[in-house]
């Protein structure tokens, strides 16, 4: 300290000597001579040499005497145990199993269309009617046939049953009989083709083909109907999440055209991998009370495929890496009352992110506080001064 009062004092009778000089310099000035002017530059070029000399020294004294010139300032905030689900995000196509595009089941000219665009219907109820081609005609032939082999074979039967005839002329009367039933039936059968009928309740969408057109059975399109009660969204999952994406998951829907957020669940989840492209199907219910989710809207679902009660979460950004790949913190340990610790180097290992944070699944504590903002800038057991202080969770 001694060497210290002397080099101040030095420097203050340098910088009081400097108003005698400046008178000097003064006349040195008004003398006009270059050598006079010259020479005294060169002395007070020497003097400020000297000065700044003696100011660097007493820099480094401050320096070395001042123990907390050195201390990085830093954040933290504490690490705390937390539910954590995570959120697995996937693309979907809303779709319902109740969306059919009718066709014929039989050939001919389609005489008759019973509904029009946006009618309701009910299942079994009669949409369009093909010509038979006079298969209604043939009918009416084989059902007076069918009743005159019915009458034979009960008189046949009555004298069978009193031993009167034989019994090859009751067989073959029974025989006849049942032959004309079974072709009045096949008959009918083939009938009951030539009328379109609603498979199940809902709305006709679209009708495709008008009354007059020749339809062939298979192929022709008539109609199409749609029910908008059982709506759901189909997925396709990637393989590594089979054992977490199973039926019951909570799942968030978003659908952004129509700026709805529905919370639901998953249905069904298939067991079958596909081989082109590793995934398996889910399939997601939809309540659609309002009627305004339509087939094949896209969707963006967020499943919960991971859960932890007592989950730490910590910033991203707070983590390093070292040489060997291992991911790492610091947090401040022996903190005294004006925020002075010790910053201390953890290995962790962390599990999965959500956002901007991570899970950390060891070596890391709950009431730990971590080193945030000038987490780069500090060594492993090196003293630093915690400026602020905040939660995980309460930033």
């Amino acid at each position: 300290m001694k060497n210290i009062y002397s080099i101040v004092i030095i420097t203050l009778l340098l910088v009081s000597c400097g108003g005698e000089k400046k008178n000097s310099t003064a006349k040195v000035l008004e003398s006009n001579s270059l050598e006079t002017i010259r020479k005294k530059r060169g002395e007070l070029v020497n003097e400020q040499q000297v000065i700044n000399d003696q100011i660097k020294q007493l820099d480094e004294k401050i320096k070395s005497l001042d123990t907390t010139q050195n201390i990085p300032l830093i954040t933290t905030l504490t690490a705390k145990t937390e539910k954590f689900e995570h959120q697995l995000e996937l693309q979907g196509n809303v779709t319902t199993k109740n969306l059919l595009t009718i066709t014929p089941e039989y050939n001919g000219i389609l005489t008759r269309v019973y509904v029009k665009e946006g009618q309701k219907v009910r299942k079994g109820q009669l949409l369009a009617k093909i010509d038979d081609g006079g298969l209604s005609q043939q009918v009416a032939q084989l059902k007076i046939q069918s009743e005159l082999a019915k009458t034979t074979y009960e008189r046949q039967k009555r004298l069978w049953d009193q031993n009167i005839g034989s019994e090859i002329q009751y067989l073959q009367a029974k025989s006849t009989y049942e032959s004309q039933q079974e072709a009045v039936s096949q008959l009918q059968q083939q009938i009951a083709k030539t009328t379109v009928k609603a498979p199940f309740s809902g709305t006709i969408d679209d009708v495709i083909t008008e009354q007059g057109s020749v339809v062939a059975a298979g192929q022709s399109q008539l109609m199409r109907i749609v029910n908008l009660d059982d709506m759901y969204i189909e997925v396709e999952v990637p393989e590594s999440y089979i054992s977490n994406v199973v039926k019951g998951k909570k799942v968030v829907v978003e659908i952004p055209v129509l700026g709805k957020t529905i919370e639901t669940e998953i249905r069904q989840a298939s067991d079958f991998i596909n081989p082109a492209n590793r995934t398996f199907r889910a399939e997601i219910e939809v309540a659609n009370k309002d009627k305004d989710i339509k087939p094949n809207l896209t969707a963006r679902l967020k499943i919960n495929d991971y859960t932890s009660e007592n989950a730490i979460l910590i910033p991203q950004s707070v983590i390093s890496e070292n040489a060997d790949g291992e991911q790492y913190v610091y947090v401040v340990t022996d903190k005294d009352g004006k925020g002075i610790g010790t910053a201390k180097r953890i290995i962790i290992e962390t599990g999965k992110t959500q956002g901007d944070v991570i899970e950390v699944l060891k070596n890391l504590e709950s009431g730990a506080e971590i080193v945030k903002e000038g987490a780069r800038s500090v060594k492993d057991g090196q003293s630093v001064e915690v400026i602020s202080y905040k939660e995980v969770g309460n930033e």
